[in-house]
């Protein structure tokens, strides 16, 4: 027999949900399957040696360390704390380089020495900043991949809630309502009333 069509709305909006969570679990257990697949390590081709680590001209570095500590310098450079203390060095060192002996300046004016320190610092500073700037841009990438992904699954389920209030109601339009039980009493009263007064003209004592 065929219990699909006896079934209640609510009965079909649990099953239709139940689809819906099976599916997304089917696309997690697929992307697991992508990613454990891509992260896969190439095959060896001796199982019973040790694989040689080759070694490269520059020096090894993890790129996550790295990043986070350029975040946290590009931070600080961002902050008025590094202004300030980069004005009282520069401050003092004209200071000391101007009024001091001329035995003990090390930078005297022009002060090359500090437009190179000036220089070195900007030019360091810059690419921490774009490194900062493409990590923070690759976060909010994910995140808006995130939320995009979220809000289609929050429209589906407003379109299937919609279309399953839509088919509740004109399942209870089929249905007798309390208000239209209450009219269908008051009219049968009042049909009783009009031919009890009808049959109390008609009798003889009644005129």
């Amino acid at each position: 027999m065929n219990t699909e069509g006896r079934s209640t709305p609510w009965e079909r909006l649990e099953r239709q949900r139940e689809r819906m969570r099976e599916r997304e679990r089917q696309k997690e257990r697929e992307r697991l399957k992508e990613r454990s697949a891509a992260v896969q390590p190439l095959p060896r081709v001796r199982l019973d040696q040790p694989q040689l680590k080759r070694r490269g001209w520059l020096p090894e570095y993890d790129p996550e360390a790295f990043g986070r500590t350029s975040e946290k310098i590009a931070r600080f450079l961002g902050t008025g704390r590094f202004i300030v203390w980069m004005t009282v060095l520069i401050v003092v060192w004209v200071v000391w380089n101007t009024t001091a002996p001329p035995d003990v300046r090390f930078d005297p004016y022009p002060f090359i020495f500090l437009t190179l320190v000036l220089s070195l610092q900007a030019s360091y500073a810059a690419p921490l900043i774009l490194l900062a700037q493409n990590r923070q841009d690759d976060r909010d990438r994910v995140n808006l991949e995130q939320d995009r992904e979220q809000n289609e699954r929050s429209i589906a389920d407003t379109e299937y809630l919609t279309r399953e209030i839509a088919a509740l109601r004109m399942g209870l339009g089929e249905v007798a309502t309390r208000d239209w039980i209450r009219s269908e009493f008051q009219e049968l009263i009042k049909e009783l009333e009009h031919r009890r007064a009808h049959e109390e003209l008609r009798r003889p004592g009644g005129e």
